[in-house]
């Protein structure tokens, strides 16, 4: 269940601290209301943003992350990163460790239960801004970033802003290369806007990562920590059914590692239509049609494999649906050619369906797990093992 949040003391009274400074002695009047001034057209402006990043074993990534966030247009002094890590068995920490010495601005914490929505929570909870952005390990984030965002909340009335994610491979393999270009592809991820990119700004209803006032959590909860995966879906579902608006703005980027290896990918698409369900239950939708169609897809495949032995049409179903997704994959590794070289597409010929039927075989135990038997006892969440 999702978790309510109690304002904290520090952060009611914040504004009040940093708008009226203690008056020095012998401080001249007009000096200390300049300072007075200038204080309080900063704290308008630039209000204090309160970043929470989780992480776990992302030695590889952290520290360009960080690095990036530090190097950013907004001022530093209005910022804390807390960065949340979930008992990492690589050099996270001590990388983490080393640039919160060399920065104030970065607090470690310690997340026990190592699952994502436990750490988010964990963080928001530690926050002490007027603004909250969840980022992530796997990315670097340019200069005008956050200010894009911070400018973007302020000026609408949204209620939580994302960017456009640009999905970069982890290395130079073939297989690397075509997993970055399946995760921005329509055929790979749909119509997920955040993903293939939109021309202007428009209403949605997931965006990446996400930029909050602090004053959504307190209205309606925190992340659900039952959901090991799709924290970030349900909680924008939620906002949506609270009367909440989700901007997404095209001219806002990220850039975004992908996984480097068809296992991790399998195993990340695995769990989160594992999960899908069980947000659909809590929620009593599904977000989009886009997260059925690998499921139904997979269920005609293996329905017109059941029925094929006694049914002559359920055999001719069967091979025009399967012929149809051959052909449609064949069709985009063709266009692939040109612009990704022909090595990089042939590795998209795996990398689709690999995609897909994960998703699809995720989705089909999620719904016997959560919706079908959801009393049988489960697998500890934090005992699944993880992508990162």
């Amino acid at each position: 269940m999702a978790t309510r949040l109690s304002r904290p003391r520090q952060w009611r009274h914040a504004e009040s601290r940093r708008a009226v400074p203690a008056r020095h002695h012998g401080a001249r009047p007009g000096a200390l209301a300049a300072r007075v001034w200038t204080r309080l057209v900063i704290a308008n402006h630039h209000p204090l943003v309160s970043i929470i990043l989780p992480c776990r074993n992302e030695e590889r990534y952290i520290g360009a992350c960080l690095d990036s966030i530090l190097a950013t247009a907004y001022p530093l002094d209005r910022l804390e990163i807390l960065v949340v890590d979930g008992m990492s068995e690589d050099r996270t920490r001590d990388i983490v460790a080393r640039r919160a010495d060399r920065h104030a601005a970065i607090r470690l914490l310690e997340n026990r239960r190592r699952i994502t929505p436990a750490a988010l929570n964990m963080a928001i909870r530690a926050a002490t801004g007027e603004i909250v952005v969840r980022m992530d390990a796997h990315v670097v984030y340019p200069r005008e970033y956050l200010p894009g965002l911070v400018e973007a909340l302020q000026a609408s009335d949204a209620d939580n802003v994302g960017g456009v994610i640009v999905t970069l491979p982890a290395d130079g393999t073939a297989v690397a290369r075509a997993i970055a270009v399946a995760l921005s592809h329509p055929f790979g991820v749909g119509n997920a806007y955040f993903r293939i990119g939109v021309g202007a700004p428009r209403w949605v209803d997931s965006v990446p990562f996400g930029c909050f006032r602090r004053e959504v959590f307190e209205r309606i909860g925190l992340f659900d920590e039952e959901l090991v995966r799709n924290q970030d879906d349900e909680f924008n579902l939620r906002l949506i059914k609270h009367g909440g608006r989700i901007l997404l703005l095209p001219e806002v980027l990220s850039y975004y590692f992908a996984r480097r290896w068809l296992r991790d990918v399998a195993r990340m698409y695995y769990q989160y239509g594992y999960y899908k369900p069980l947000v659909a239950k809590k929620l009593d939708r599904v977000m989009t049609l886009r997260q059925l169609v690998p499921g139904l897809f997979l269920l005609s495949l293996a329905g017109t494999a059941a029925l094929g032995p006694w049914f002559h049409a359920a055999r001719v179903a069967g091979a025009a649906i399967a012929g149809s997704y051959v052909v449609a994959v064949l069709g985009c590794v063709a266009g692939a050619v040109r612009h990704t070289g022909w090595r990089c597409a042939l590795a998209l010929a795996a990398v689709f369906p690999t995609l897909h039927f994960s998703y699809g075989f995720g989705t089909f135990r999620g719904v016997l797990h959560h919706v079908l038997q959801p009393r049988r006892n489960r697998r500890d969440p934090a005992m699944i093992p993880l992508s990162r």
